[in-house]
């Protein structure tokens, strides 16, 4: 008679023909503190190219910029020779300049006189094109998706191009029209218009983008909610107008700060358009004035704490337009 394992464990019983006593075998299983370290720290391993890559691009960047800022440079006789230029401590003396800077201010208002032509227009067709892709009725969805985004997908130089050469009055075919039809020819790189003509490139481009941030949320809507609603006697336009757009009101929202983040950046528009019309000054935007200060002036302290100013000035605008949002949000569900 032999030995007989038992079944579900690793223990052997002893026959008469065992040569010892009864021995027992448990499988090997590696330490529970070594594989219980190993599953915490694994998150942190995927998350490592990110936070490099944010910090050396981000971080680095950003506190560089900040030690800029509070320097300046100091010329020491007519500038020549080693040792004739040295960087000193300067405190807030840039800061202090830049906030006496009145082309600086007129650059920010006209950022803002931009983005109240932008901003109204470019939601306001992107929630439009939105409720109207989310209708039963609406034929080929998919093609006009497509079709909408498309125009985000071009690059913003190329498009600032493309439209540059549709504004040239000598190139245009729409000009071409207009002369063929004897009518107005409108200058569209002078006074006014120039906020029309970056207006029009900002809002082809970027329509797409917050049109499709809000169909998304139109999607995620319990279809059970409209169907209701027509059970009531709802008309298609009351649905939109009090029960979708109410409850896309957190996308609608979202879309705002990443327009009036774009605005106060706008800089390839104007940057690209700039050397087909002598009325657009070099400092147009808030960024064509730190572009300027730093490249033309070679002042790159300067412009250092113009970028900061910028950067506060917009956490600050977006901290407190999100907190008014999230106010009026907790009331309309209190």
């Amino acid at each position: 008679m032999t030995s007989t394992p038992l079944k579900g464990s690793g223990r052997l019983t002893a026959g008469p023909l065992a040569d010892g006593p009864a021995t027992s075998v448990r499988p090997h299983r590696p330490p529970r503190s070594r594989s219980r370290g190993r599953g915490r720290s694994a998150p942190y391993w995927f998350l490592l190219p990110a936070v490099l890559l944010l910090a050396a691009f981000t971080v680095v960047p950003v506190g560089y910029a900040l030690w800029l800022s509070l320097h300046k440079v100091q010329v020491s006789g007519i500038g020549l020779g080693k040792g004739a230029r040295r960087q000193v401590w300067n405190g807030l003396g840039n800061y202090t300049a830049v906030l006496h800077d009145s082309e600086f201010g007129h650059s920010v208002l006209r950022a803002f006189g931009y983005g109240l032509i932008v901003i109204p227009t470019m939601l306001g067709l992107a929630l439009v094109f939105a409720l109207m892709l989310d209708t039963p009725l609406a034929r080929s969805a998919k093609f006009a998706r497509l079709a909408i985004f498309l125009p985000y997908a071009v690059p913003g130089i190329i498009a600032a191009l493309m439209w540059g050469f549709l504004y040239l009055p000598t190139v245009s075919p729409f000009y071409y029209l207009l002369r063929a039809f004897d009518l107005p020819q409108p200058d569209l790189f002078d006074g006014g218009n120039l906020y029309l003509s970056f207006a029009n490139i900002a809002v082809w481009g970027g329509t797409g983008f917050n049109m499709i941030v809000i169909y998304t949320a139109l999607r995620a809507i319990p279809a059970e909610i409209y169907e209701a609603a027509r059970i009531d006697g709802a008309s298609d336009l009351k649905i939109a107008l009090q029960i979708k757009i109410p409850i896309v009101l957190p996308s609608l929202v979202l879309t705002f700060f990443f327009s009036v983040i774009a605005t106060l950046q706008v800089f390839t528009e104007p940057m690209a358009l700039r050397p087909l019309t002598n009325g657009l000054s070099t400092s147009w935007s808030p960024l064509m004035a730190i572009y300027d200060v730093a490249f033309r002036q070679s002042d790159i302290y300067g412009a250092s704490a113009t970028a900061v100013v910028l950067a506060v000035a917009t956490f600050v605008l977006s901290f407190t337009l999100l907190r008014i949002s999230d106010r009026y949000t907790r009331e309309d569900r209190a």
